[in-house]
């Protein structure tokens, strides 16, 4: 089950090392649960690592490919949260919960769009370079 945070505690310090280490807690928490239960989110993150292993064999900067990369996991980590949400506050079919679903859904699919364009422009270059 996962942990439910208590919320911030005005007589704490911003960075109280006991703090961070419970705030990175919870983001991994949902980092498995990512992985554990999405499908799309591990494809992405293969995808993101095969990128990047090719920037390093192209021997082009791996910065787009990596932050395209981690715009796509970002992304599918909030869609996930959204539709986890959506399916806590309601079971029965609601169009607003089909569109906050919908919607999160397309932000990943713009994202990894844009991603395709990044590796397009970024890889084809020197594979062209290579095959003449």
């Amino acid at each position: 089950m996962a942990r439910l945070s208590k919320g911030p505690d005005p007589r704490s310090r911003a960075l109280d090392p006991a703090r961070l280490a419970s705030s990175f807690g919870y983001a991994w928490d949902g980092f498995k649960h990512a992985w554990q239960n999405q499908p799309n989110f591990r494809l992405e993150l293969y995808l993101g690592a095969l990128a990047v292993a090719l920037a390093a064999y192209l021997r082009v900067d791996p910065v787009p490919v990596v932050l395209a990369s981690g715009l796509v996991l970002g992304l599918e980590l909030v869609n996930t949260a959204i539709e986890a949400l959506t399916d806590r506050v309601g079971t029965e079919p609601h169009p607003m919960a089909k569109l906050a679903k919908d919607t999160a859904a397309a932000a990943v699919l713009v994202a990894s769009a844009a991603a395709l364009l990044v590796g397009i422009f970024t890889f084809l270059p020197p594979i062209l370079d290579m095959l003449r």
